[in-house]
């Protein structure tokens, strides 16, 4: 340790050192001006997929490009005036091996598309395995590895050390990105297949991830070549707990592939799931998307509710769409016993028959149900076909039509009323004492 802080404190060292400061100062402020020249050329409309990802890759690879071209500057000035350039060829490996780092884990994250959790830990991801190549390169490794591997995790005859669980983890997390690219293709290709229903799909899709990614985990484990015996009380102890504490997430999982299989709620299904049908609409939206362990309910203010898959499959919903868009409407009307029902019967018709989203065939009808104690209770059903549009709004546009006609044609809608009498009682005989 005295003799390589000899060497670091030396001054053609130092010299080295602290030009290679400055050239990763001067790299990084050149690249943050690259990056707001290119930022516009990133998001314009009227430019192609791939030039827009060329434009983004330029802006994510130009600090270390530029730390490359400086350092190489350097490098060939400090061999022009015959100084030592040891540090400086390290640091072009080192730097170069960063620009690799770099566009292979970025190539990575833009294949498994822009909600990949590889996306978010981009930079620390690439840190990481350049300072595991660093290390390597520059002799470090070993020593690491044999501290690490001197620390048992599971104390007994058999040995688990710290360095086998690491190794173990990178194994398969490598296995699990090769499965994850392989998942997403076969969703690509699955998705694209037109002449399969859209719940079935989603099925195949979901089913080929979770069974890659399962692959991937018992193939990361074996190649990583960890002993099962060692992990026993380990992985006993984990299944415990997902038997107590994930039952409710399994549950889901296990009900979003029974809507799937059995097609019952899909993509654009236009669903409620409280209230009666025709008379309210709490909780009407559509589904956006059917997820593992959820979907995606989207109502008419925008609101997205994301909704167990457990809560579809043991609470009623209300399918408006599952075998018919089309739905049939009633709006109930109260009129006096002094009007003439067959009149109201037949400006209920009018009312609905000249709106825009009203089927004609089948046609409105109108009915007279029954006789209240305050008056004729009357009702007009009519159909529309597109209730993802809102079913409110075509009430609404009714009752207002059938109000203009009620006063037109002077039908008087009853108000609920109770008579009060007051009797006055005879006095008491004693009282006229």
């Amino acid at each position: 340790m005295k003799k390589l802080f000899g060497q670091l404190t030396t001054p053609e060292v130092m010299a080295e050192v602290l030009t290679l400061l400055l050239a990763a100062l001067l790299a990084l402020a050149l690249a943050h001006y690259l990056k707001n020249w290119l930022r516009p050329l990133s998001v314009r409309p009227n430019s192609s997929r791939w030039s827009r990802r060329l434009v983004v890759a330029g802006m994510v690879l130009a600090p270390p490009l530029l730390a490359v071209a400086l350092i190489l500057a350097l490098r060939l000035s400090f061999a022009a005036f015959e100084l030592p350039t040891a540090v400086l060829d390290i640091a072009m490996e080192l730097a170069t091996a960063l620009v690799l780092v770099r566009f292979a884990v970025h190539a990575l994250s833009v294949s498994l598309g822009p909600n990949s959790w590889i996306r978010k830990w981009e930079l620390r991801l690439t840190l990481f395995f350049w300072a595991v190549i660093g290390f390597q390169y520059l002799g470090w490794f070993g020593a690491i590895e044999h501290t690490l591997d001197r620390i048992d995790l599971i104390p007994g005859k058999t040995t688990f050390s710290l360095w086998a669980l690491l190794k173990s983890i990178v194994v398969i997390a490598g296995f699990l990105v090769a499965t994850s690219l392989i998942a997403r293709t076969i969703e690509r290709r699955v998705m694209k297949l037109e002449g399969i229903a859209i719940s079935t799909r989603i099925g195949i899709s979901k089913f080929s991830t979770f069974a890659l990614l399962t692959i991937g985990v018992l193939l990361g484990i074996n190649a990583s070549g960890v002993n099962m015996a060692a992990l026993t009380v380990l992985t006993g102890a984990i299944g415990l707990g997902l038997g107590f504490g994930l039952q409710a997430i399994t549950s889901n999982f296990v009900s979003g592939f029974v809507l799937l299989m059995d097609k019952s709620i899909k993509p654009g299904d236009v669903i409620s799931f409280t209230g009666t049908t025709g008379t309210s609409s709490e909780n009407f939206g559509w589904v956006q998307e059917l997820r593992g362990r959820y979907i995606v309910v989207r109502d008419r203010d925008g609101v997205e509710t994301l909704v167990p898959n457990q809560n579809l499959m043991t609470n009623s919903v209300i399918n408006w769409s599952y075998s018919d868009q089309r739905v049939r409407l009633r709006l109930p009307v109260m009129i006096s016993y002094q009007d003439d029902p067959e009149q109201a019967l037949q400006v209920l018709v009018d009312a609905a028959a000249n709106h825009p989203r009203i089927l004609k065939d089948p046609g409105p009808v109108s009915r007279l149900m029954s006789f209240e104690d305050y008056g004729m209770r009357v009702e007009v059903r009519f159909w529309i076909r597109d209730p993802m549009n809102g079913v409110n709004n075509v009430r609404s546009d009714v009752n207002r039509e059938i109000w203009r006609l009620f006063k037109k044609h002077g039908i008087t809608i009853p108000v609920r009323q109770h008579d009060v009498r007051m009797l006055a009682s005879k006095p008491d005989a004693s009282d006229e004492r």
